[in-house]
């Protein structure tokens, strides 16, 4: 099994587009990337503590690859719009791919200069070393699974 970690907006629809990926064995929402350790989801909606929101996975790299994974995050999010997806707006809805290896980090930036030569703005996600990450509360993990809502669009 393999980790890759992606931030795309709100987590809850991030989470369940993953799931939703043959190959992908399971996932866990959380924040990442900032400084305050164990943050609360009322702490990082502060915008204060320099976490994202983001979602963790494991997955199996003989049933889908990590360049997968990138087209599959590159789909369900627009990575022009600055600290923000749809109505959500801030730094912890930032886009960002965090890299668990040095392969992770090449494949991101070249898949992210694919991107780019797509789009007319410029792609501002963030391509950064993966440090810890912090689980969110237990109702934000499935949130939208719980409540009978399978779709994982941004």
């Amino acid at each position: 099994m393999a980790t890759a970690t992606f931030a795309a907006g709100c987590f809850w629809g991030v989470e369940a587009a993953f799931r939703r990926v043959a190959g992908v064995t399971s996932t866990m929402v959380g924040y990442t990337g900032g400084s305050v350790a164990n943050p609360s989801y009322e702490d990082v909606c502060t915008g204060m503590t320099g976490h994202a929101e983001a979602v963790q996975l494991e997955y199996d790299p003989a049933a889908v690859s990590y360049e997968t994974l990138l087209q599959v995050f590159w789909g369900m999010h627009d990575p022009t719009t600055l600290n923000r997806q749809g109505p959500d707006v801030g730094t912890q809805y930032r886009s960002a791919i965090y890299c668990h290896t040095p392969a992770q980090a090449d494949a991101a930036r070249l898949s992210r200069d694919r991107e780019q030569a797509r789009h007319r703005r410029t792609v501002v996600t963030e391509i950064v070393p993966a440090v810890e990450f912090f689980r969110a509360e237990e109702y934000h993990q499935r949130y939208l699974e719980k409540r009978g809502a399978s779709h994982g669009g941004i």
